[in-house]
């Protein structure tokens, strides 16, 4: 890690409280003085691009922006959710924490009213790496082969299924080796312990393992294979197919197919005040030029390149700040206050389960909850996803 990444190394920040804002000094902007962020672990994308910008907001706010690691979904969102950190860098993630599914419908979680502020889609995708030594060279050539999974992780994991779909695999096709973290489980593909770890294709450890005596390649997904993507989406609704064209051995002459989705993704939760979430937006689109160049994929966060009409809902207070930034339409607001109210349906479901009296075991908790969270939904004439 370079020394501007060390200079931003996280701390330990228990039982400080970022709610209360002060004067910034700089424009109008007013951004707390202290600021916790989450990301995944050191030297990943995510976490590389939300110092980039914690870098800016010191620099011209007097900011002090922490970045705290964290290897999985659930241990990203829990500082968040405890109103020790502001915001997250999250992945697909955030849709899963938002639908209620898999991990976050475990009867400590449910859905996760989560909003957008900004997100990216830069020249990079995120894919499924595979070491070059496992003779892998499409998605279908992974049949037998051991695939990375993360414990506590979702989106790594869904994301996984979906790619492996793509070819009509499923996960009994694979050898699932599970991991502790993210950072963990790439390790574990640079020390022969996994084939497969899906990543995005800037992230430093894949890097790493380009380098490494195993050495990695990325298979790709036609975007003419219309089955194949028909079959993808089933399992990962949110992608859409990409040329990547930077990342471990790929370049703008060996661009790759693939797939990708906004990565990172800063949200914050929805009970956050707009007049919090406004200025944190404002800063990062006004003070752009300072940090585009900071990391790879930084460049993908500018309020002309946002993506449109996601899975998960952008916050008012960023919608402010989009607005004023001429990046906002009368479509795009019809669309968001549909994803608000989808919701809302999901956390009045959730409700009425508690209510319930639901089973205390804990798989059976989750069937329940699924067939309940599928009920609200279809009276409401919104779509399930998880079908």
């Amino acid at each position: 890690m370079n020394r501007r990444l060390m200079d931003f190394a996280p701390v330990a920040l228990a039982g400080i409280s970022f709610l209360a804002f002060a004067p910034a000094l700089a424009e109008d902007i007013k951004l707390p003085p202290t600021m916790a962020v989450t990301a995944y672990d050191t030297g990943t994308a995510g976490f590389n691009i939300a110092v980039g910008v914690g870098k800016m907001m010191k620099d011209k706010y007097s900011t002090d922006v922490r970045v705290l690691p964290a290897g999985n979904d659930v241990a990203r969102l829990a500082p968040l959710r405890a109103k020790r950190a502001l915001m997250s860098a999250m992945g697909s993630g955030s849709y899963f924490a938002q639908e209620g599914v898999f991990e976050f419908g475990a009867k400590e979680w449910g859905p996760q009213a989560l909003q957008v502020i900004l997100s990216s889609v830069d020249c990079n995708a995120g894919a499924l790496g595979v070491a070059a030594d496992a003779g892998v060279k499409d998605i279908k050539d992974l049949k037998g082969k051991r695939v990375g999974f993360v414990v506590g992780s979702p989106a790594l994991n869904q994301n996984t299924l979906a790619y492996l779909a793509f070819a009509d695999l499923k996960q009994s096709d694979v050898r699932i080796v599970e991991f502790a973290s993210y950072g963990a489980m790439w390790k574990g593909l640079i020390n022969n312990d996994t084939d497969a770890a899906f990543g995005t294709t800037i992230t430093g450890p894949a890097k790493e393992a380009e380098t490494s005596p195993r050495g990695l390649v990325w298979p790709p997904l036609a975007a003419s294979d219309k089955a194949g993507w028909e079959r993808l989406k089933k399992v990962g609704s949110f992608f859409f197919p990409q040329k990547a064209t930077c990342g471990a051995g790929i370049t703008p002459d060996k661009p790759i197919e693939l797939g990708n989705y906004p990565y990172p993704i800063f949200v914050a939760y929805a009970a956050q005040p707009a007049d919090h979430i406004y200025p944190i937006a404002k800063a990062m689109i006004t003070g752009y030029d300072a940090y585009k160049d900071s990391a790879p994929g930084a460049g993908g966060l500018a309020a002309d390149r946002q993506t449109k009409n996601w899975a998960v809902p952008v916050h008012p207070g960023a919608v402010k700040a989009l607005k004023e930034a001429g990046q906002w339409t009368a479509e795009q607001e019809t669309y968001n206050n549909g994803l608000i109210k989808r919701q809302e349906v999901l956390a009045a479901a959730w409700a009425d389960y508690g209510k319930a009296n639901p089973p205390s075991d804990d798989k059976a908790f989750l069937e329940g909850w699924m067939k309940t969270r599928a009920a609200a939904l279809a009276k409401a004439g919104l779509p399930n996803g998880f079908d």
